[in-house]
């Protein structure tokens, strides 16, 4: 992997030491990874790992495999730790190279990764009405996201990035350089990711898998990419997270489908801003419209209009929203 030359003026997470000759400052980046994802930058028998340790000269330690997300955690010199990152991502962006070469996909999506930032700092990376936020994608090309959510258990968001491997790594450089000038208030509570089963939606004969944080490994999303472009029935890539299982086929045929769901859950469905509802949106590839309050109820009409295997997986992110039922109507 070749390495482009680096930028020792960007840092973020660091801790900072005065000592004599000037500011020493050590860097700690931390990225959220599937399995998949993780086995390809452990390498065979840990060759890749054990390469990106040795000429990047940071400390990489990977959480333990039992659980479908991990942590990479690199630590170092600001230069360690940033040739440690593009090592990284570059290998992401070759894995992406071979199943196109391979015959796996025709079109090559974007390098997609997920730095874990503590939520106090999230207010500096957005900015005012989200001023910077705009500004980073703007200079970097890069698509850039901060999760609404914290991480379960955690003080942290997702923070995830998108686009060609310059355009991550400068964007990740220019999100050091805002960190840094915002250190994080109070203690953080580290996420830690924990063994949970994703989930499977059947639909008649076919079978849907809905991985946790409705993330899926890359290979997985590569696949589902090339299956919407060809059946015209899912959402755009980057986007839609339903991953089709081996031997399963979807379908084009459009339907829709009510529910009826009380006025006091409709806030947990629609979220900030409307940022829950969206997701769902694009998650299921389902179009979703929530009517008015109906006469004399407390009741509101939701409409899921796409295919059957879109508004089944719409219809259970809904319902997995609020605490209580929502009714159905046939």
């Amino acid at each position: 992997m070749r390495l482009p030359a680096s930028d020792s003026q960007t840092t973020m997470n660091c801790e900072q030491d005065l000592v004599e000759g000037g500011l020493n400052v050590t860097l700690t980046l931390r990225l959220l990874m599937h399995g998949k994802e993780v086995g390809s930058i452990i390498g065979k028998k840990g060759e890749t790992v054990k390469r990106i340790r040795e000429e990047s000269s940071a400390r990489v330690n990977i959480s333990e495999g039992s659980c479908p997300e991990r942590i990479i955690t690199m630590t170092g010199t600001m230069d360690a730790v940033f040739r440690a990152f593009t090592m990284i991502t570059l290998k992401l962006e070759e894995d992406l190279s071979t199943l196109v070469s391979n015959g796996a996909v025709t079109s090559k999506p974007p390098v997609t990764l997920r730095l874990v930032i503590p939520a106090s700092q999230c207010g500096s990376l957005i900015g005012k009405g989200g001023s910077k936020i705009k500004e980073i994608r703007e200079s970097t090309g890069a698509q850039v996201q901060v999760a609404g959510d914290l991480l379960p258990n955690s003080t942290e968001r997702g923070v995830t990035i998108s686009g060609t491997p310059d355009a991550i790594i400068l964007c990740v450089k220019q999100i050091c350089a805002v960190i840094l000038e915002s250190p994080p208030k109070g203690a953080t509570i580290p996420y830690r990711p924990s063994p949970s089963p994703g989930s499977v939606i059947i639909s008649g004969n076919q079978a849907y898998s809905l991985q946790n944080q409705y993330g899926i490994p890359h290979s997985e999303l590569v696949k589902l990419h090339q299956l919407s472009m060809q059946q015209g029935t899912l959402a755009p890539m980057g986007q839609t997270t339903a991953a089709v299982l081996p031997g399963m086929e979807a379908t084009s045929q459009t339907t829709s489908q009510e529910l009826l769901i009380p006025n006091d859950l409709i806030g947990s469905i629609i979220g900030r801003q409307g940022s829950k509802i969206n997701e769902i949106r694009q998650v299921s590839g389902a179009q979703i419209k929530i009517g008015n309050q109906l006469d004399g109820t407390s009741d509101r009409h939701v409409t899921i209009t796409g295919s059957p295997v879109s508004i089944n997986l719409a219809q259970y992110l809904i319902t997995s929203c609020p605490p209580r039922a929502i009714s159905l109507l046939n």
